[in-house]
């Protein structure tokens, strides 16, 4: 286009869309990402906070001196804001002084959702 003599200089309607276009395209995929990693952010941490009620458990069970017989140990705990249950199998190993201890942590709400498994053995005496 030729105005008083000049030529204009500037983009075209096409060129705004097609860089509008390409813009959006990689902002999506930005958002898609960071909402992905704060989805991966909030699931480990309750997996170690599970993992840490976990620990906790067996500590408790260990500390508490007495020889765990077979059977189930069922508790709950709270951590940084978040309620959790634990449930401990205590079976008897071949020879008898020793116990296979299976713990499992799920979150308070939903039995099916396992977030921390742990197997731990227990002598006697120790």
């Amino acid at each position: 286009m030729i105005v008083s003599g000049k030529r204009q200089r500037g983009f075209t309607l096409l060129e705004v869309l097609s860089a509008l276009a390409i813009l959006a395209i990689a902002l999506a995929a930005a958002i898609k990402s960071i909402g992905s990693h704060v989805a991966n952010l909030t699931y480990l941490k309750e997996r170690t906070l599970a993992h840490w009620v976990g620990l906790n458990a067996l500590t408790e069970l260990r500390i508490s001196g007495q020889w765990p017989g077979s059977g189930e140990i069922k508790g709950d705990e709270t951590m940084a804001g978040r309620e959790f249950k634990w449930l401990i199998k205590v079976t008897e190993v071949e020879g008898g002084d020793v116990r296979r201890i299976d713990l499992t942590v799920m979150p308070e709400d939903d039995d099916e959702r396992l977030l921390s498994t742990m197997v731990a053995y227990v002598g006697k005496g120790s």
